[in-house]
């Protein structure tokens, strides 16, 4: 039992390990995520409805978006951006993780008539010989990723975009960052069965590491006939380290701000926004 203890609340290497699938594929966390990217009054899986709607006139506005203009959606979950998208004309391929919320995306889609592309695939493996006009990657997706994924994917949004084309993305700012504790918790059934749908006890440890700017929410759960972690890693960014990102695979960065909602740049905010655009030749 000690030596069970001694690993749960033993401190990994920043983003020494990766387990998006278990998260994303597993039946009963999959169907949970969804319930949450449905409930349109809370931010937890997707953004409330309500922002969703302001955030897609903005990048309507934006980025001219209108008939004919080519966009993939990072990320998409149930289609909450790519249906509102599709909806002004726009060609949209949405991709995810997640097989239940792509078939809920399919199946919406299919009841509106959209002609929306939808790939249940991890997006770090995605390769297309289509050509786009604009990535989007929104509700800090970004920040789950190492260096190394980060790196490929910027590679990868270079590749994948015509010229000029661009990408909006958010990440967590230091100001959050400065806002996280330390913790370590225990609970029956943590998160109200989030988790699996028999008795478990979960166990959260909640590790800093300061010099990175990162921090991992490590959840082991402990049922009855198995064990298993969840690393839940985020980083967090200055606007000149994002930038520098950019700018190593191709970028310019055209601006920052508060929100994918065009908000103003706060440096108080706890999330912001870039545009980034690709170099043409």
């Amino acid at each position: 039992m000690f030596e069970a203890l001694e690993k749960i609340n033993q401190r990994p290497e920043p983003f020494q390990f990766y387990t998006a699938s278990d998260l994303w594929t597993d039946d009963h966390t999959s169907k949970q995520m969804l319930s949450f990217h449905l409930n349109a009054a809370i931010d937890v899986s997707s953004r409330n409805a309500a922002f969703i709607d302001r955030s897609v006139n903005w990048i309507a506005d934006r980025f001219n978006v209108d008939a004919g203009i080519d966009i993939v959606d990072f990320g998409c979950g149930p289609g909450l951006y790519a249906q509102r998208l599709a909806r002004r004309g726009a060609n949209v391929t949405g991709i995810d993780f997640s097989i239940r919320s792509i078939e809920y995306a399919q199946n919406a889609a299919a009841r509106e008539r959209f002609n929306i592309r939808y790939l249940n695939q991890n997006y770090l493996e995605f390769a297309t010989e289509r050509r786009f006009d604009l990535v989007l990657m929104i509700m800090c997706d970004f920040c789950a990723l190492s260096p190394m994924q980060r790196k490929g994917l910027l590679n990868k949004f270079h590749e994948i975009l015509n010229p000029g084309g661009q990408v909006l993305l958010d990440v967590y700012s230091l100001s959050a960052f400065e806002k996280r504790k330390e913790t370590a918790t225990v609970e029956a059934n943590q998160l109200d069965g989030f988790w699996s749908p028999d008795r478990y006890y979960g166990f959260v440890n909640t590790f800093k590491y300061e010099r990175e700017k990162v921090v991992l929410d490590k959840y082991t759960i402990v049922e009855a006939q198995r064990t298993r972690t969840i690393y839940n890693w985020l980083q967090y960014f200055a606007p000149e380290a994002l930038e520098r990102e950019f700018l190593d695979a191709g970028f310019f960065v055209e601006g920052f701000y508060s929100d994918v909602a065009g908000t103003p740049y706060d440096p108080q905010s706890e999330e912001f926004a870039t545009v980034a655009r690709k170099e043409e030749n």
